[in-house]
């Protein structure tokens, strides 16, 4: 029973150790549109959550927008990327 739970405990740590966050970067090229669009079709965020996120990266010059594993938000990346959007990985 105590193997089981250090095991688990453990696994549960490796786990948030996988865990990356995609970063929205700001710039003075693209719209608050188009930004929220983005969010929207790229990473299936709802309208009000993707305006507010926008806003965020606006004042603040950048904010989290999804967190996964790397295997997740890699595709996310690479589109946000090919949609000129500057974003990372940490």
């Amino acid at each position: 029973m105590v193997k089981e739970k250090s095991a688990i405990l453990e696994r549960s740590k490796e786990q948030q150790s996988d865990l990356h966050e995609l970063i929205l970067f700001n710039d003075d090229y693209h719209t608050f549109d188009f930004v929220i669009d983005t969010l929207i079709d790229v990473c299936g965020i709802e309208p009000l959550q993707a305006e507010q996120i926008t806003l965020v990266v606006h004042y603040k010059g950048k904010c989290g927008v999804k967190s996964g594993s790397l295997v997740e938000l890699k595709p996310i990346f690479n589109e946000m990327i090919n949609r000129k959007l500057t974003v990372s990985i940490e």
